[in-house]
């Protein structure tokens, strides 16, 4: 039986201009019968930003790609146990470092907080510029075809992903929104009016302290009734992942990247 334990951040809001942050990490545990990783990792290009690239078993022209984007307070390795647990050897994945440094407990961050379900806009306009000439840099580096791309976030990587995939849906194949939200009040151009039949799985906690249940339920009815073929569940967990998300995910990511586009 494979065990994960799931990085995990609360967070309590006293007001919108100051958090108070506890952080727990807890240690990965993926695969423990396997000696060797699944995932190969390579040289990265010089890029927008600093990122680990892992290439597929066999060279494969335009492989299945997901761009994987970490958390608050976390880095490019943090999501790379989860990605081996879907146990998919055909993916090219391309995990970057957030570009600004998370001073509270270390790693990094995409954005500071402003209000619940607003970033910062500065803090986010700027990260999110940057992730997008970095999206670009990494297609045209590793040959990335846009139909066999997903983007994948947890937490701040949610928001990030759900930005930069409804900023240009038609250069993706899909959205995994783990813990997130559609950053909409945040005055982006979002194509929503092109989003029909993207997929998009989207999942949440019931009990989760840092982005409310109710912001993924909207991101979900948001862009069901945009078009978009959305899968949401719901777990009774906090601000996390757990090991039925994954099993979902598998799932999700298998008949997507295996469906003919259209």
């Amino acid at each position: 039986m494979r065990t994960l334990l799931i990085e995990t951040f609360r967070f309590s809001f006293q007001s919108y201009q100051e958090t108070q942050l506890e952080m727990i990490r807890l240690r990965w545990v993926i695969h423990p019968h396997r000696s060797d990783p699944l995932m190969k990792q390579g040289k990265a290009i010089e890029a927008s930003l600093q990122h680990l690239v892992y290439f597929p078993d066999q060279a494969t022209p335009e492989p299945a790609t997901v761009i994987a984007l970490h958390g608050r307070g976390a880095d490019e390795y943090d999501l790379l146990p989860l990605l081996e647990f879907l146990n998919f050897r055909n993916l090219l994945v391309i995990s970057p470092r957030a570009p600004r440094p998370f001073e509270y407990g270390g790693g990094y961050m995409w954005y500071d907080l402003s209000e619940e379900g607003i970033p910062h806009p500065q803090t986010f306009n700027e990260s999110l510029k940057l992730l997008e000439r970095f999206l670009s840099e990494v297609k045209r580096g590793y040959a990335i075809n846009p139909g066999r791309l997903i983007v994948l976030g947890f937490s701040q990587g949610a928001v990030m992903s759900f930005a930069a995939g409804l900023l240009d849906p038609h250069n993706i194949r899909g959205i995994v929104a783990l813990s997130g939200f559609v950053p909409h009040k945040s005055n982006l151009p979002l194509q929503l009016d092109k989003v029909t039949d993207l997929p998009v799985f989207i999942t949440h906690g019931t009990y989760d302290e840092l982005m409310p249940i109710e912001l993924g339920r909207e991101a979900a009815q948001m862009l069901r009734d945009a078009g978009a073929a959305v899968t949401f569940h719901e777990y009774p967990m906090g601000h996390q992942v757990t090991e039925g998300t994954l099993r979902d995910l598998v799932s999700w990511m298998r008949g997507v990247l295996h469906s003919k586009q259209t």
